[in-house]
């Protein structure tokens, strides 16, 4: 017997591409692989040759028969897999294939990109610092006392890291304001700075979790005053929300800025009505204020020249009350949960 590994090889892939149905792979099998089948019959077929001809033959053969198993195996499976109707006993290599789900940016990165593309209309530049950082930097340098509540373990992550003579310990980033007096120290005046990073804090409920996102706006010049503030704040409230939206700024105590305020805007789950989740219509969404002297002088600004503002909002809480979005819980955005991620 002849024999063309080559041609067999293509004669069988050939006959295995035709055979869409249990019935005829069981029938293509037989042929190839069986006992009485061509490989068997070709092993058999080398007794003759020499002893040298017979092993690189063998060698051969027994690739092929390798190979052509597996090919069947892939073909099994794949037939197997097919839900058969009942009406239908073949499988046609033109019926249309399952088409792959295709997936979508979670809520959370499609608010951080909107947010981005609103400041940046106004130049604001994007950068990022670290989501771990020193002490100096998350608190001493923003004129954060050391008694303030904010550097306590109940409410800050520390990582159990050496600490550091001049710069402290180090800590979960509680917020995005760590990067103010860095970009101060590394970028040239005038600041129109954004930051838009991943915070934590040990707080969870409705409202607060121990990860989230918050967007930090900077700006430093000669003769920024409250009116620029609240310019940039409405023109962001009403881009990202809608016209209809109100907001108010109520005075507030944040030892990085004086004067200081919390943002509320009108509750996009009630309308403003009074719901679970805000109580009485208005929702806080940050802190804003002007840049405190001593924040100017920790990043190397004169106050007697320079002056600014700056407000840190947490992403979530911003898409939370986004008219339409109806979601009253912000530990929902965390979850690993298909049924509602698909939603969006």
């Amino acid at each position: 017997m002849k024999l063309d590994i080559d041609k067999l090889r293509a004669e069988a892939e050939k006959e295995l591409r035709d055979a869409g149905v249990h019935e005829k792979l069981s029938a293509w099998y037989s042929k190839f692989l069986g006992k009485k089948g061509i490989v068997r019959n070709f092993l058999a077929s080398i007794s003759d040759l020499s002893p040298e001809e017979k092993k690189e033959m063998g060698k051969k053969i027994n690739l092929l028969k390798s190979d052509l198993e597996k090919l069947y195996s892939d073909a099994f499976s794949l037939v197997s897999s097919i839900k058969k109707d009942s009406q239908i006993t073949e499988f046609y290599k033109t019926l249309p294939g399952k088409r792959p789900e295709v997936g979508h940016l979670h809520l959370i990165t499609q608010a951080i990109r909107e947010i981005d593309a609103v400041f940046a209309r106004l130049g604001f530049v994007r950068v990022r610092y670290p989501e771990v950082d020193w002490d100096y930097f998350a608190f001493e340098a923003l004129n954060m006392p050391k008694a303030h509540p904010a550097r306590d373990e109940w409410e800050t992550f520390f990582v159990d890291l050496p600490e550091d003579p001049k710069m402290g310990k180090v800590v979960v980033t509680p917020h995005t304001s760590s990067g103010q007096v860095r970009e101060m120290l590394k970028a040239e005046l005038p600041i129109r700075m954004l930051n838009i990073s991943r915070c934590g804090r040990r707080q969870i409920d409705l409202n607060h979790v121990p990860t989230f996102y918050q967007f930090e706006g900077l700006v430093i010049d000669r003769g920024i005053s409250i009116s620029h503030l609240k310019g940039v704040l409405e023109y962001l409230i009403h881009n990202f929300f809608g016209k209809d939206t109100k907001f108010r700024l109520r005075p507030y105590d944040f030892r990085f800025t004086e004067p200081s305020f919390e943002v509320d805007v009108t509750c996009g789950l009630c309308g403003g009505k009074g719901c679970r989740f805000c109580k009485g219509g208005w929702v806080e969404l940050g802190g804003a204020g002007m840049v405190h002297p001593n924040v100017l002088k920790a990043g190397g600004i004169d106050p007697e020249v320079y002056s600014g503002f700056a407000f840190g909002w947490g992403v979530e809480r911003v898409l939370m009350m986004r008219s339409g979005i109806k979601i009253d819980d912000i530990r929902l955005l965390f979850e690993n949960n298909m049924k509602f991620l698909e939603q969006f």
